[in-house]
């Protein structure tokens, strides 16, 4: 591949929700550019985007995946992007490095939940698009409603570029408004067609869909819309050019039709990419901050500006090892050379450059402003740091992340799996920047975090294909809590006499409840010396002990205030030891007496439904002792805000799959802590009691 000066370059994402056909709209672009021989398809595994095993198995895109092809003069890297929820989060990260998108709509199913996100991305990110209308073979495909729907649930303004020809088996292709043509298209998949006029039954509405395009492209510029109300007309060359200012302005979206499994439409869009949508030049410099000072810098596309690229994507190969992926924003970057890394304020060594091609990797001497390019093997660089010129450093802020829905447990499968298991997640984390895990310092499990079982579950099976290690997922235990509704005073004294020197430690103290989230509070009421102060501390920490290990089931004690007022010591055989189990005996004789009562995490809710399945997510929260505090509209969905227990929304990720057919989000975070409703308690308590027995402890 020949190298391409800046103003010919096209960073475009292919970007929608889940089953859109975005991997299929990219095997037929690399197709017709020639960068592969024959169409792959997702449901035959042979594509070349979709190459990971686990893709292969679920037929849908797991991870973002690049490649590059040329195009009437244009360079364009291409990267295809997940769409289901489980996935979504690496869109995100490749999206803020991205100039350009095109976004599908199905003519089948229109706008989703996924859709709307991406789109709500788009705009953060300030990337002008141009919407594809997939699907047109297809039974129930209609044009027209998809570009209502997009203009209805994404607020956006369209402007349609063609119609289509013929719909469901009979689309043979598509009409083309600006110049009036029609495109018939064979159907052996070859992407080949033949201009023709347009047939006499499409004329009156290829006529009314032009007047519609140019009324709106007249809206691109001052000058256009007052040659347009002048004239009522625009010629060829001006509607191109409004074409191009209105799509990068993002004033309107213009949108075009096909079906990328037979590959309708597909040469049409790519020359709509090359003409209306940006190259690295068409963007605003790129801003950052200086690490020394502090200071907004700015960085243009140009190659004699400083080098600086930010890493949005990291992957591990088990040939290569770790492959950093990157967008150079300015400046040029040669193979064996050294940058630095502002983020982490190191040096790197950079070594062979390479394009990505799918799962292949093609080496070139050197990237320039506007290249998306790979290294491997950089030591410290993760995803999200910047690399630059160490004189000139510059610090971008990467995409924020996703926070994870989901939690489970993981165990591993044998002794040899557990001594691998932190580094195979920590090299997992390195690739999916979304995945957390931490021990749960409570239960003692080791918890990891993604974005929903599925993702949760595909993490796994890397782990065993990459690194060899064999886990098994778990639900987490929900880390209750115990607490008292009532106070008490009791002595806890301990007496041992056995031969030569005892043991001897009284104390009277009083428990009682403090509010909830006040946590542990001691004090000290001893006066006259009845207990010598070097004894105090063991009291306290006798009791911190025993509060550690609960008294109905084993769960920590919160919220209480003990206050130590009384006692007596013997001055041969009283010992720091015996004042700590007098403190611990105390304090459990009196949890006895203080109504001791569990409690439960309970967390905050944001889950966006359609408006079809509002009623029954609604009814199964409160089948789940969830509380609804609010319910906001938003365009063809409902965002429901509910605080619920913990322990009823382990598994929820699953369950609202369910519900809403896959068209359904959620977050959660923890909110606070509750009573737990009696007759749940009991059960928790005797569940416990019977797990502390099987593990040899009794509290």
């Amino acid at each position: 591949m020949g190298r391409y000066e800046t103003a010919k370059l096209r960073n475009l994402g292919i970007v929608a929700h889940g089953g859109a056909g975005k991997t299929s709209l990219s095997e037929a672009i690399l197709f017709n550019t020639g960068m592969v021989d024959r169409l792959g398809r997702v449901d035959d595994g042979t594509s070349t985007m979709d190459f990971e095993p686990e893709e292969i198995k679920r037929r849908i895109s797991i991870t973002s995946s690049l490649d590059h092809c040329e195009w009437k003069e244009c360079s364009i890297h291409l990267v295809d992007t997940p769409g289901y929820g489980n996935f979504i989060a690496d869109t995100r990260a490749c999206m803020r490095a991205l100039d350009c998108a095109v976004v599908i709509l199905s003519a089948i199913s229109g706008v989703k939940v996924q859709t709307e996100e991406v789109w709500a991305w788009a705009n953060e990110f300030e990337i002008p698009r141009i919407a594809f209308v997939n699907k047109m073979d297809r039974e129930r495909a209609s044009f027209l409603r998809a570009i209502d729907d997009m203009e209805k649930a994404l607020g956006a303004r369209s402007v349609a570029l063609q119609i289509p020809m013929g719909a469901e088996e009979n689309f043979s292709g598509v009409i083309d408004l600006i110049h009036m043509k029609a495109y018939q298209f064979q159907k052996d998949l070859s992407g080949k067609f033949q201009e023709i006029d347009i047939p006499a039954e499409y004329q009156a509405e290829a006529s009314r869909m032009r007047d519609l395009m140019v009324e709106t492209v007249a809206e691109a510029y001052d000058a256009l819309t007052e040659k347009f109300l002048d004239t009522g007309e625009l010629t060829t060359d001006e509607i191109l050019d409004g074409l191009r200012v209105g799509t990068l302005r993002s004033t309107f979206t213009p949108v075009l039709c096909g079906s990328a499994l037979m590959n309708i439409g597909v040469a049409q869009l790519l020359d709509a990419i090359c003409a209306y949508l940006p190259s690295p030049l068409d963007k605003t410099a790129a801003v950052g901050t200086d690490p020394r000072n502090q200071e907004i810098v700015e960085r243009k596309p140009a190659e004699n500006e400083p080098f600086s690229a930010l890493v949005f994507k990291t992957t591990s190969d088990p040939y290569t090892g770790k492959i950093s992926i990157f967008r150079v924003y300015s400046g040029v970057l040669n193979s064996d050379s050294t940058v630095y890394n502002s983020t982490r304020g190191t040096q790197e060594r950079i070594g062979q450059i390479y394009e990505l091609e799918g799962k292949k990797q093609h080496a070139i001497k050197q990237a320039v402003a506007g290249d998306i390019v790979a290294v491997a093997k950089l030591k410290e660089t993760i995803t999200g740091d910047t690399l630059c010129d160490e004189g000139k450093p510059v610090v971008y802020e990467p995409a924020k992340l996703l926070l994870p829905v989901i939690s489970y447990a993981i165990a591993p499968k044998t002794k040899n799996d557990e001594d691998k298991i932190h580094s195979a997640l920590h090299r997992m984390i390195e690739e999916e920047p979304t995945l957390e895990s931490h021990r749960d310092p409570q239960t003692n499990e080791f918890i990891i975090s993604g974005m929903g079982q599925v993702h949760l579950e595909v993490i796994v099976e890397k782990m065993k294909r990459k690194f060899g290690v064999e886990v098994l997922l778990k639900t987490p235990k929900v880390p209750y809590l115990e607490t008292i509704r009532a106070s008490a005073k009791v002595q806890g004294k301990y007496k041992k006499q056995s031969g030569g020197r005892g043991q001897y430690g009284d104390c009277w103290i009083e428990l009682s409840p403090q509010p909830r989230g006040e946590g542990y509070l001691f004090e000290d009421k001893i006066v006259g010396g009845v207990i010598p102060r070097q004894y105090i501390p063991a009291v306290d920490k006798g009791i911190q002990d025993a509060a550690k290990e609960g008294f109905l089931a084993g769960y920590p004690v919160v919220d209480i205030k003990v206050a130590l007022y009384d006692g007596s010591f013997h001055t041969v055989d009283s010992s720091e030891l015996a004042f700590k189990v007098a403190g611990s005996m105390a304090f459990k004789k009196a949890m006895e007496l203080c109504k001791p009562v569990l409690l439960e995490p309970i967390v905050n809710m944001k889950i966006t439904v359609p408006d079809e399945n509002m009623g029954d997510v609604i009814g199964d929260l409160n089948s789940r002792r969830g509380k609804v505090v609010g319910v906001e509209p938003k365009a063809n969905a409902q965002i429901i805000r509910a605080v619920v227990p913990m322990s009823e929304v382990l598994t929820y990720s699953n369950d609202l799959r369910s519900m809403t057919s896959d068209r359904g989000l959620f977050s959660s975070e923890f909110s606070h802590y509750e009573e737990v409703p009696s007759h749940l308690a009991q059960k928790i308590i005797t569940e416990s009691g019977a797990a502390n027995k099987g593990n040899g402890n009794n509290h």
